[in-house]
């Protein structure tokens, strides 16, 4: 049996000590090849990379912190307006010969949910569904719904009715006050016009004055009930906003001390709406007539100033 010299163990060793070097080495580039963070390399199941497809790739680090400090991108809408026919009908399914779920006006709007045909399905409500035919409407995007306008106007009014009541206080001749109350009903014509008929009460209560007779001088105080109606145009400076400021003017007649004096009116004031169908309104206006008999007749200018309230129908 032949006895192994050292010169062989050390070649074995020497040998053994390459192998290891090189397994180590290996290693240590396998693992600089590979990605820090291992689930960057997770293979994305089928169901996920359907999501991607239909949603889109998830947000980078960098977008996720502009949804942070912005808000996340504005996400748009179908929708369809009711707009070729006063009355439209929503049936249950995409057929004429489906029940009818409902009648709805002009300029009507849903979200739209699904098409078939030239048939949207859309959402009536948060529990209701219908299917609308193509020849009733337009389809859009709620995008330009956001579009933003200074001072927009809040309704429309063209065709409403008002109907107002409203205490004050009233100058007879600018010489002496008294309490005024009366009513108004009102139409609007257009958004910017309204036609209004008025009705007003107050008692004078004039101060002593030096009155000329055929044979002597007197002085005389009146105290006298005064019925006055009109009727008039009021013209609104910002039409369908919350506060509306407005220029009026008119004419009719006053009745006292058993005469009927013509008389035209003119003045201003605002309409402040403090929802769809309530409203207060305060104003000053000027009614101008003659007062008197034979050569006595003079001009009188009777400021009134009101604040009173309106409800529109």
């Amino acid at each position: 049996m032949m006895r192994r010299t050292p010169n062989v163990w050390i070649l074995r060793a020497c040998r053994t000590g390459f192998l290891i070097a090189g397994l180590v080495a290996a290693s240590a580039v396998r693992a600089d090849e590979a990605p820090a963070d291992s689930a960057a390399v997770t293979p994305v199941p089928s169901s996920s990379a359907a999501a991607v497809r239909q949603y889109g790739a998830p947000l980078s680090s960098s977008s996720a912190a502009a949804v942070r400090q912005y808000g996340a991108p504005l996400s748009t809408t179908r929708k369809v307006k009711l707009d070729r026919a006063d009355r439209n009908v929503v049936r249950t399914g995409p057929s004429d010969d489906d029940a009818i779920v409902g009648v709805y006006p002009r300029n009507t709007a849903f979200p739209v949910i699904a098409k078939r045909g030239p048939w949207y399905g859309v959402r009536l409500s948060g529990t209701d569904t219908g299917w609308i035919h193509e020849s009733l409407c337009h389809e859009y995007d709620d995008l330009a719904d956001l579009e933003f306008k200074p001072n927009p106007k809040l309704y429309t009014r063209t065709g409403t009715f008002t109907l107002s009541g409203y205490a004050g206080a009233y100058a007879f001749d600018r010489k002496s006050n008294s309490l005024v109350l009366g009513g108004r009903l009102g139409y609007y014509i257009f958004d910017r016009l309204m036609f209004e008929g008025g009705v007003s009460w107050t008692h004078v209560d004039r101060p002593a004055e030096i009155v000329e007779s055929l044979f002597d001088l007197s002085l005389e105080a009146e105290q006298f009930h005064m019925l006055f109606y009109n009727l008039n145009l009021t013209y609104e400076l910002l039409p369908g906003r919350q506060m509306v400021p407005y220029v009026t003017g008119g004419g009719g007649a006053s009745i006292m001390q058993g005469n009927t004096e013509t008389s035209f009116n003119f003045g201003a004031g605002t309409t402040l709406f403090l929802s769809k169908r309530q409203a207060m309104r305060w104003e000053v206006r000027d009614y101008v007539f003659r007062f008197g008999s034979g050569a006595s007749r003079v001009t009188n200018h009777n400021v009134e100033f009101a604040l009173g309230t309106e409800r529109l129908f």
